[in-house]
């Protein structure tokens, strides 16, 4: 018996950090991908967070689907703030450079800033899909240092090979591919299988 079970918690605990860089098309695919799987989502949003997300897709936070617990941006209080409210990772989509740049330099502005601190000073997985272009030396910086302090840098980068037939369909495999790396296998998710030559 692992531990989890051992402790009674079985289901995958997620912290969602919600930025206000564009991109939320992906924040929908991927909490419609979650809602299928045994993935409690817990989650944060910043000001401009919410208020991209109501420019691009006309949504308020509570719209957002398989969402099970909100904290507010400015509670210090809420128990993501500490490494004893266990997350099994954490993952800020879209990430702002802004959001990129407070990680790196330890400064906790808001609580997805210092939830991400916690993420890293418990070496738990923490990905970051940094939406910026171009990139300046700084960005590259600060992306470099959060790599080697654990974190996983993934920008939203669509896989055309895979011949999205839409936008929605490029988000969902974007969305998947994040899955992934949070170690949560998607069905039915269309995958590079080679070419024959």
């Amino acid at each position: 018996m692992d531990i989890k079970s051992q402790c009674g918690r079985v289901t995958r605990r997620i912290l969602l950090g919600i930025t206000g860089a564009s991109g939320m098309l992906y924040v929908t695919a991927l909490l419609d991908l979650l809602a299928g799987q045994d993935v409690e989502v817990h989650a944060i949003i910043s000001d401009s967070g919410s208020k991209v997300l109501q420019l691009e897709l006309n949504f308020s936070p509570q719209d957002l689907p398989s969402i099970s617990r909100w904290f507010a941006a400015h509670d210090f209080t809420a128990p993501p703030a500490s490494g004893s409210a266990h997350y099994d990772a954490m993952l800020i989509l879209p990430c702002t450079v802004g959001t990129l740049g407070a990680i790196t330099a330890g400064c906790s502005n808001n609580l997805i800033h210092r939830a991400a601190d916690v993420t890293l000073k418990e070496r738990r997985p923490l990905l970051l899909a940094v939406r910026e272009t171009p990139l300046n030396r700084t960005h590259l910086r600060n992306m470099l240092t959060l790599h080697e302090a654990g974190a996983t840098i993934c920008p939203p980068m669509p896989s055309f090979y895979l011949h999205p037939p839409d936008l929605p369909s490029m988000a969902r495999q974007f969305a998947g591919r994040l899955c992934d790396l949070l170690g949560i296998h998607i069905e039915g998710l269309a995958r590079w299988q080679g070419i024959s030559m």
